[in-house]
């Protein structure tokens, strides 16, 4: 993954998103999940409705931030693990024992990312490695954006040394990045 990266190129404008507040109701039709998460100093209520916490806070997220960033629509799950370190215990019976929740997605290009997350509620685990994801794919595709934004300029302005730089940036984020139309079309301008 190209985290460095892209916090580097964000900066301050990287998307920090932290949950806050969580929780879910389990239905015969389903389960409805409600988080509040914060978006660097402001909060947002999230709600979403799914087959269980991850599908509720993944489809509750979605809704929130797809509209601008698509390629969170492209993003799908290839794997789901829980697993306990009963090291970690503190009570006899190891049910407090920190558990460690990775999610394996893969973008629209095939390409490989694991999220994880770790405490002692799986529940709020699988909470922060959703919100992780959607975290990362959100400003990959922000970083992508920013820096085709400056290679553009830089081109404009006949700063070939920028415009290499820039398109080297470009080449590795993209990998982070998933398909959407705006991309797509950037890639095909890109050669």
């Amino acid at each position: 993954m190209h985290d460095q990266l892209i916090r580097r190129v964000l900066g301050p404008n990287f998307l920090e998103l932290k949950l806050v507040r969580l929780s879910f109701e389990e239905l015969e039709s389903g389960s409805v999940v409600k988080v509040t998460v914060l978006e660097g100093d402001t909060p947002a209520d999230v709600e979403g409705k799914g087959v269980g916490v991850v599908d509720g806070v993944y489809n509750g997220l979605l809704d929130r931030y797809a509209r601008e960033y698509q390629s969170l629509k492209t993003i799908q799950l290839t794997a789901f693990h829980v697993a306990a370190d009963i090291d970690t215990k503190k009570a006899q019976a190891g049910v407090d024992a920190v558990a460690r929740v990775t999610l394996d997605v893969t973008n629209s290009e095939g390409r490989h990312f694991t999220f994880t997350d770790a405490s002692r509620s799986v529940t709020s685990s699988s909470a922060r490695a959703v919100l992780g994801m959607v975290q990362y794919f959100v400003n990959a595709e922000r970083a992508f954006l920013t820096l085709y934004n400056a290679r553009r300029d830089a081109l404009a302005r006949g700063r070939e040394d920028l415009v290499s730089r820039y398109t080297a940036e470009l080449a590795q984020v993209v990998e982070s990045t998933s398909y959407a139309e705006v991309i797509a079309n950037i890639r095909k301008e890109l050669g």
